[in-house]
């Protein structure tokens, strides 16, 4: 196949090359071109030393230099470009002790973590596969190059890489690279949150998000969300279901934000949706009774749920936003709807508006990975409360203290006093608009105001 690279991409390589040197386009880029997938990034490897590619090019930024790597500034566009090396030692499962530059591009790629990330390219020599990555796309492997238990021995974080890249491309790991999976996984000890926030992240946002499943098989998780694992053994005995607590969120997984919404989602829209649905039923394993009636309840799960969330999510140091929003939509995901009006103006002034059209999303998603013959009811059900609220907002009806039409400026200009029962008024006239949104007039929300003053 004919493999067509940026202009700036071949422009970097061909000069490198007219200087004497060696250059590729190397790794994920590579594969791909092959797969027929736009490249996110594109890496340049060659046998020039930092130092000589900082003398061909004007423009540098010295971003690793000691493991020798230069960027390239192009008009607006850098570009990383890396010599040749050979890693020393590992001593964290994770940094080489020293890193040694290398004029050979084979001993390069020989210290790559998977064959399908260890070819390079340029025009003039075509596809350098020395171990099988062309083959193994074809075939649809994530395998390690060489040695599997000696790369994750070097990088404990390619075991979660590996899982990740099966991910994202719909890959098996091979089978000796799995075998050594399970066991090196207590490596992924010595890896940062950070990493690991960032693989788990990228493995749930990709298109097979149900490979999460691969993670509780191989043990990883007892190591990464230990919490999850007890999904996977609590049997869910009610009507409403007919997985697992653990198979059913796989299932939800799958769906929410996939193109079966028929919405679109921001990035972030979808990290948040992706992380709820994985923790939205975590706390199901602690809180399952039997009932009277023969059937498994999980009474308070969503609450219980939130907190241990949040305890999780700090733990992979998520940022503050995701964390409160993924928390705040686990502890409302179970909430039950009343189909009036006034029962899904109050829904939203609860819950907010801004994490409405999210927990919808949810909502189908959770019910989608239910008992199938009792889904049809509970979807056409939230299908009339998501249309009641698209009324409201086209009516713009009033469901917080922000949109009512008079503030705690107003009362305290009318001779109010300041003080906690200014906010009690304010937020009886709030109850009162939520019910009625016809009083949410100033004149009429201030005589209000003022028979209540009386009162107190």
């Amino acid at each position: 196949m004919k493999i067509t690279m940026p202009e700036k991409v071949k422009y970097i390589i061909e000069t490198l090359m007219q200087q004497g040197f060696e250059a590729y386009a190397v790794g994920g880029c590579v594969r791909d071109m092959l797969l027929g997938r736009e490249p996110g990034d594109w890496d340049i490897t060659t046998s020039a030393t930092p130092y000589e590619v900082k003398k061909i090019f004007k423009r540098t930024v010295d971003t690793g230099i000691q493991h020798g790597t230069v960027t390239v500034l192009l008009d607006k566009e850098h570009f990383e470009v890396t010599t040749y090396r050979l890693d020393g030692i590992y001593e964290d499962n994770r940094h080489p002790r020293e890193v040694t530059f290398t004029a050979s591009l084979s001993e390069d790629l020989r210290r790559r973590d998977f064959t399908i990330n260890a070819m390079a390219y340029n025009e003039k020599e075509g596809i350098i596969d020395l171990f099988g990555g062309r083959e193994d796309l074809e075939r649809g492997f994530i395998r390690c190059v060489g040695s599997p238990k000696e790369r994750f021995d070097e990088d404990a974080l390619r075991i979660l890489r590996a899982v990740r890249f099966s991910a994202q491309l719909g890959f098996q790991i091979e089978q000796d690279t799995l075998k050594a999976v399970k066991e090196k996984v207590e490596h992924l000890k010595n890896i940062s949150a950070e990493r690991i926030r960032v693989e788990l992240t990228k493995l749930l946002i990709s298109d097979h998000p149900e490979y999460f499943r691969v993670l509780y098989e191989t043990g990883i998780t007892k190591v990464v969300i230990p919490e999850f694992d007890p999904m996977m053994v609590t049997g869910q005995k009610n009507i409403h279901h007919i997985y697992s607590v653990g198979e059913h969120t796989l299932h939800a997984l799958k769906t929410v934000a996939d193109k079966s919404s028929g919405q679109q989602f921001s990035a972030r829209e979808k990290i948040i949706l992706r992380w709820t649905m994985l923790l939205h039923d975590i706390e199901k394993p602690g809180t399952i009774s039997l009932g009277k009636d023969g059937q498994n309840h999980f009474y308070g799960h969503q609450e219980k749920g939130a907190l241990t969330a949040k305890n999780i999510l700090k733990r992979l140091k998520f940022d503050n936003d995701t964390l409160d929003t993924v928390v705040h939509l686990i502890r409302w995901h179970d909430y039950r709807f009343v189909l009036t009006p006034a029962g899904m103006r109050k829904a939203a002034a609860k819950i907010g508006k801004e994490y409405m059209e999210l927990l919808f999303e949810v909502n189908r998603a959770d019910t989608s990975a239910k008992n199938p013959e009792r889904t049809a009811e509970k979807q056409e059900k939230l299908q009339m409360a998501r249309t009641l609220y698209q009324e409201l907002l086209t009516r713009g009806e009033c469901v917080s203290l922000k949109e009512l039409s008079i503030s705690g400026r107003d009362l305290l200009a009318e001779g109010f006093v300041p003080g906690p029962r200014l906010g009690e008024i304010l937020n009886q006239l709030l109850s009162a608009v939520i019910e009625d949104p016809e009083l949410n007039r100033k004149e009429t929300l201030l005589a209000m105001a003022k028979d209540r003053k009386e009162v107190q």
